[in-house]
């Protein structure tokens, strides 16, 4: 039997409309626009052009995993032709909606490339300089070339910025459509392509995080790469999707229609996706790589596990993993909403963390130099992550405002449901067994 909170959800325009959103929408904009300028300006006071593009790659990173994670969120509902996610389906749309206008963050890169200095974020876009460095990594970077060439790199990168653009207006188009006509073909078409959807939302996912972050260190490889760059961006994705949803209900919008059932579904894709997965990946690959203990693969774990970036390592595990388990397996934290929105904030904290440590180190050419392990963690133990870096931060939070300025503008011009989704029925009367 249903709870009484499912009996006469509010179906009114007021109800349905967001009133405030447009005022968020443009103060969200200014102070995102504000605070990149701030970022960009200070990034280019430090004079270390290198450290200030890997800073904004952390920065577009994270604005295009949480979209990406909206982006499959939609798909992977309409693959599964699941019903009771209909009410809470709009917020994920509009977060993957977003994807139609994020190539313009790719612009400094391509700016980089144009102007010859792709090389300071990019090792293998000069084999020269790689090879004044280190000639044992030039050789076998220059083996890649095939793939690692700079042309071929924006090639690919156009074609993945093609197809999220394409498939976030695909979703959100047919949706807001049938807002207007009430089609139930509509319905059937996005499940028809939810398919193919889905395939191409993998592999664009699996190739750009190898070609934007692991090229970043272009000898070493992994072929869970792009597994552990998906559940990232399911972390952040869900994340922000869940804490847009309790915003909205904050303020007097979308009241009996998303209820505590709809929130621990919710709760369990990120616990399942942002947690669980997550964990199972991350601890595979380390493990993996440190029982092979092949020199050209756990150097990438080396610098990690040294100074400041030993105790970020400790911290992904307690923080990403560990606490938020215990905190969120229970269903009840998942029904209430200051606890999902504590767990939610929390996660997405994890999730700038995750991408700022596989961006960020450096791995030294000199590796090949150490007798041992030991050898090496005593030179570097002073390392400091520069987590605090006020570029960093002030253009991580400036991307972050302007997803959700963009979020909130096409919220705006719609209403907050999917109205006339032939589902809608299901997921009003959804409860959790």
């Amino acid at each position: 039997m249903a709870h009484d909170h499912h009996h006469a959800p509010d179906l009114s325009a007021g109800n349905l409309t967001g009133h405030k959103l447009g005022a968020h929408s443009r103060n969200l904009g200014i102070a995102a626009v504000a605070l990149l300028a701030v970022g960009a300006w200070l990034g280019y006071r430090s004079g270390d052009a290198g450290h200030f593009a890997r800073a904004y790659l952390v920065a577009m990173v994270f604005g295009f995993a949480i979209c990406l994670g909206g982006l499959f969120f939609v798909t992977v509902q309409h693959l599964t032709r699941a019903g009771w996610s209909v009410v809470v389906r709009r917020p994920a749309e509009a977060l993957a909606q977003n994807l139609r206008w994020m190539w313009i963050l790719f612009l400094p890169i391509a700016w980089m490339g144009w102007k010859g200095t792709l090389v300071d974020l990019y090792p293998w876009a000069d084999l020269a300089v790689l090879a004044s460095v280190s000639e044992a990594e030039a050789k076998l970077v220059a083996n890649k070339a095939g793939f690692l060439n700079q042309k071929f790199f924006f090639v690919r990168a156009a074609i993945y910025l093609a197809v999220w653009a394409g498939l976030g207006a695909f979703f959100w188009g047919a949706s807001t459509r049938q807002d207007r006509t009430g089609e139930v073909a509509i319905t059937e078409t996005q499940r028809k392509w939810a398919g193919p959807a889905m395939i191409l939302f993998g592999l664009s996912t699996t190739f750009a995080s190898f070609d934007w972050i692991m090229s970043l260190s272009p000898a070493w490889f992994s072929t869970m790469f792009g597994v552990y760059f998906f559940a990232l961006c399911a972390t952040c994705g869900l994340s922000v999707m869940t804490l847009v949803l309790l915003r909205l209900q904050r303020d007097g919008q979308l009241r009996g229609i998303v209820t505590p059932e709809h929130y621990q579904d919710l709760g369990k894709m990120l616990f399942a996706f942002g947690i669980v997965f997550w964990a199972y990946i991350a601890f595979s690959q380390f493990m993996l790589i440190w029982y092979g203990n092949l020199p050209e693969e756990t150097a990438w774990y080396l610098p990690r596990q040294v100074g400041g970036w030993l105790w970020l390592s400790w911290a992904l595990l307690f923080g990403h993993f560990v606490f938020p388990f215990v905190f969120l397996i229970s269903r009840w934290p998942k029904r209430w909403p200051s606890t999902l929105a504590v767990g939610c904030a929390w996660m997405l904290l994890f999730g700038f963390l995750d991408v700022f440590y596989l961006v960020m180190p450096h791995i030294p050419h000199d590796l090949g130099e150490y007798a041992t392990y030991g050898e090496f963690a005593a030179k570097h133990a002073s390392d400091s992550t520069h987590l605090a870096d006020p570029a960093l931060l002030c253009m991580t939070a400036g991307v972050l405002l302007l997803v959700l300025s963009g979020t909130a503008r096409a919220l705006k011009g719609q209403s907050l449901l999917a109205l006339r989704d032939p589902s809608l029925g299901e997921s009003l009367a959804f409860q959790n067994m």
